[in-house]
């Protein structure tokens, strides 16, 4: 362990796109001195963006894991992309994170992904606090930030900084806790500055802020409001415990600002991450589930407990193979020794053992609990296994992936590089589980799905450069899934001759609507299993139902909100009642079924989030009209429209084209998969014509 539990943090960087994560992520790199000098993103330098199309294209595409020191503590970041089509990347980090920065822009404030990647960090229950960064761009606006974390993400946030000027003007921040003015010297990066009296002209700003950030903190926080109640003031002393505790229980955010790009503002977050993010031991035990009994157990995090640890991403490094990113919660991960994978049901030696850098790596002999880190020579682990004592085995929750929404053929340049291609996406889609490929049995195509357009381009670009592996594509299309619209019940009889033998029998399914966003549930009546104990027929039925839910019943797209059961069998005879016959006779009654149970298509639903000028608003709003869009709401952000709508996917092809010519150029859009909503007759018969 490189430090007692209590002073390690294990933090992401999470925000919207373009809002400032990696050079947030570069700064801290600087200032705690672990690079000497830094990066840019427009320049391709920074350490966190090393894949070639991260600097290419400016943007992170996968997070990257790194490790500093501030003040005595241990700081292990996991920075992430911001982009919706890399929107896994931040669920299995905040998976495994104990605290989160959020960064917003000062200018563009709460935006679609800031929603999405909150939600995240409220799913996993993740403490954090806010970090408003570009303080010096035209249009900044701390205050009007403040307020929509209140109202759009319902935090209670209150700022513990304010910013000293603003837009160009902007030269440091007033420290609400200590109530002292900082101000940055831009020749030295940064490095130096300047702590002193609040500037004359801000000391009531200054005091008024102070008064409601202890008011708000002694409202929360029974243990200082005797305190409070007695001065109508707490101390830094009393302050910053107090704070510490709030964020830890997931009660408060802390708002701090800054310019990451200019060097102000960094220092203070790190301050802020160190007094009041949790460490490890700060959290709730970790739950798990034990293998044999199926009862919850908990796992404290703490080296002395039993090896409990979650394996939460895969690499593939040109050096060492795979790396497989694990947090230890409970126990100690060694090198050399063996760990049991639950869902194998088999022993995992532990290669290699690394402290990760980015690209790069140390090697070290142990991860305890709290840490994170990789470990080498796995070789049946995938993203979201538990690697545990094989004394008392228990598996933790898994990472569940979002359904892609998008695919598109793809074909090797050559005969010859089949089988290279095929194993190639095998390694991307063990490393991304919203990856997927597939045969279609009907065309011969191998079907390659993700996230997003700009998803599938990454793909294949990986495909080339990294895997070498030139493949031809067909066009980007909408992944539909198909469903159900009301109950259906079949009693199918199979009976057939395959191979000069009788295989026959006959199930009773049922299927029925399940709401939207529910996905598929396959289940086996206690009737059918009374009457069929024989495990490995259950799973032949089980098996049967899958396939035919995986292949639907309109178009071959696969099925979602719908609940399958089998209820009951009926078994000709025990020699031709075979394993044949129930995985059959499950997968063709359930299209029967499913077939007179009204089946239709859904499409995916994106939530648009559109700025443009005031005086391009009609046009904008004509174009979102003909593209199917939906206008939820509208509202002003300085002197810009900001339209709000959700549209159909299909309809997004070449948007960024279109809004650029609609506009002059002067609009900006960003989109993420809200939902799915059931498609329209038309497109439901341009589907089936195609």
């Amino acid at each position: 362990m490189s430090a007692e539990l209590s002073k390690v943090r294990n933090i992401g960087i999470v925000a919207h796109i373009d809002a400032g994560k990696t050079t947030t992520t570069e700064r801290i790199l600087f200032y705690t001195g672990k690079i000497h000098k830094h990066g840019d993103v427009h320049d391709g330098n920074t350490t966190t963006d090393f894949m070639v199309q991260e600097r290419e294209r400016g943007i992170t595409i996968q997070s990257a894991a790194i490790s500093c020191e501030w003040k005595g503590h241990s700081i292990n970041i996991i920075d992430t992309p911001g982009h919706v089509d890399f929107t896994m990347e931040v669920e299995r980090s905040l998976r495994v994170l104990d605290g989160a920065v959020c960064v917003f822009c000062a200018v563009g404030g709460v935006q679609p992904q800031s929603e999405t990647v909150w939600r995240q960090a409220d799913r996993y229950n993740v403490p954090r606090i806010a970090f408003v960064n570009k303080m010096d761009r035209m249009g900044a606006n701390f205050a009007r930030v403040v307020d929509e974390l209140r109202g759009k993400l319902r935090a209670d946030a209150c700022p513990v900084e304010l910013p000293i000027g603003r837009e160009e003007g902007f030269k440091g921040v007033v420290d609400l806790i200590r109530m002292k003015g900082i101000v940055y010297d831009e020749a030295s990066e940064g490095r130096q500055f300047t702590v002193g009296e609040i500037p004359a002209e801000m000391k009531d700003d200054a005091e008024l802020a102070r008064a409601e950030l202890v008011e708000k903190v002694a409202d929360l926080d029974e243990g200082v409001m005797e305190a409070f109640l007695e001065k109508g003031d707490l101390s830094e002393a009393e302050l910053v415990p107090a704070i510490r505790r709030l964020v830890v229980a997931g009660r408060f955010v802390p708002v701090l600002c800054g310019t990451s790009l200019r060097d102000k503002g960094v220092q203070p977050l790190l301050d802020a991450v160190v007094d009041y993010l949790p460490s490890p031991e700060d959290r709730p035990p970790v739950k798990a589930t034990d293998l044999k009994s199926g009862e919850k157990v908990s796992r404290r995090q703490d080296a002395s407990e039993l090896l409990t640890s979650l394996v939460f991403k895969i690499a593939t490094d040109p050096y060492v193979g795979r790396l497989f990113f694990v947090r230890v919660y409970g126990g100690v991960l060694k090198k050399g020794a063996n760990a049991y994978n639950p869902r194998t049901k088999k022993r995992e030696r532990i290669m290699k053992i690394v402290r990760l850098f980015a690209d790069d790596q140390i090697e070290v002999d142990e991860l305890s609990a709290g840490d994170i880190g990789a470990v080498v020579g796995l070789k049946e682990c995938t993203t979201g296994d538990t690697l545990c004592s094989e004394m008392k085995p228990c598996y933790l929750e898994r990472i569940t992936a979002p359904q892609p929404v998008m695919f598109m053929a793809i074909e090797p340049r050559s005969s010859a590089d089949k089988d290279k291609l095929v194993e190639s996406m095998k390694a991307l889609a063990a490393e991304d589980p919203t990856c997927q490929f597939r045969e279609d049995d009907e065309t011969g195509q191998t079907i390659l799905s993700g996230m997003g357009e700009l998803h599938l381009e990454i793909l294949v670009d990986r495909l080339k450069r990294e895997f070498k592996c030139a493949a031809n594509t067909g066009k980007p299309m909408v992944s539909y899934v198909e469903t159900i619209t009301k109950p259906a019940l079949t009693n199918f009889s199979f009976d057939r001759e395959i191979g000069g033998k009788r295989h026959a029998v006959e199930l009773k399914i049922e299927v029925k609507p399940l709401e939207r966003g529910k996905g598929r549930v396959i289940s086996l009546s206690r009737d059918f299993r009374n009457t069929v104990a024989d495990k490995h027929l259950q799973e032949c039925v089980e098996q049967g139902l899958e396939d035919g839910v995986a292949t639907g019943v309109l178009a071959r797209y696969p099925m979602t909100d719908i609940s399958v059961e089998c209820l009951s069998a009926t078994i000709i005879d025990p020699e031709v009642s075979d394993e044949v016959a129930f995985r059959s006779a499950a997968m063709m009654g359930f299209r029967e079924a499913a077939e007179s149970a009204a089946p239709e298509f859904l499409e995916p639903i994106m939530k648009l989030e559109i700025t443009t000028p005031p005086e391009s608003v009609g046009e904008v709003l004509g174009d979102l009209n003909a593209r199917r869009g939906n206008v939820l709401d509208m509202d002003m952000r300085g002197d810009l429209q900001i339209i709000h709508a959700r549209v159909p996917m299909a309809q997004m092809f070449g948007y960024a084209t279109a809004i650029r010519s609609l506009t002059k150029g002067r609009a900006s859009y960003s989109m993420e998969p809200d939902m799915f909503e059931l498609a329209p007759k038309s497109v439901r018969d341009d589907i089936l014509s195609r």
